[in-house]
């Protein structure tokens, strides 16, 4: 009666714990949120545990089910596509019901991108704040204005699609003083990074059409003298 979380690669396949190709190869059942893209990994470590979808469009009617999986002495795996789930990805639902019935929870230290994208920033890592993915839209303009007063590192999630309008949006709302590294496909091939002023990543990115996921690590302000 246990459900392990279970984090993936990002991108790299050997970024896997040995802990976790143990765990995915001994659980009754791995819950991903795409089974082809799952497939892969599983393929690569010979993990022949049978797999069952569980993503942010199904996971309310399997909720349920997957409960009393779990309370008539199944143990269970859950995945990402990439990551750690939960984090901008599928999973809480899951966990909350699961802790609420007094299922045991646990779960693995693994890959996730905001940390690698802190860290490789060069910004203060003391003290931070995730917001990962920004309103596409309601919300989204007070959201930053209320960021724009953090004193904090400031990490956020976006997609390509919109990368170029969150940093223009940035650019007004935050100014031009503060720095910003913004990451591309991370530990993936053509991985790339970028650090500058928030301007020179508007013409940075106008220049070389914006392709793949991205992490925005944006500096603390500069303390007054």
């Amino acid at each position: 009666m246990t459900l392990y979380i279970v984090p993936t690669p990002i991108g790299n396949l050997l970024d896997i714990t040995y802990r976790a190709v143990d765990v995915l190869n001994n659980v009754d059942l791995i819950l991903a949120e795409d089974t082809r893209t799952s497939k892969k990994l599983l393929n690569k470590y010979s993990i022949k545990t049978r797999v069952e979808s569980f993503h942010s469009y199904n996971e309310h009617s399997k909720l349920e089910s997957i409960i009393k999986k779990l309370k008539s002495g199944n143990t269970i795996a859950l995945i990402s596509d990439a990551g750690t789930p939960s984090i901008s990805d599928p999973g809480f639902l899951l966990i909350r019901e699961s802790i609420s019935r007094g299922i045991n929870v646990y779960c693995l230290p693994g890959p996730t991108a905001l940390i690698p994208a802190l860290v490789q920033s060069g910004f203060s890592s003391d003290r931070f704040i995730f917001e990962g993915f920004l309103p596409h839209k309601k919300g989204r303009k007070s959201r930053l204005e209320n960021l724009s007063e953090e004193k904090r590192t400031i990490i956020i999630y976006e997609s390509p699609y919109r990368i170029i309008k969150t940093l223009n949006q940035l650019l007004v709302i935050f100014g031009n003083d503060r720095k910003i590294s913004i990451v591309r496909e991370l530990t993936k091939k053509f991985e790339n990074q970028f650090r500058g002023s928030i301007k020179e990543s508007i013409n940075y990115y106008n220049k070389n059409l914006p392709k793949g996921e991205f992490v925005i690590v944006i500096s603390p302000p500069a303390k007054k003298t």
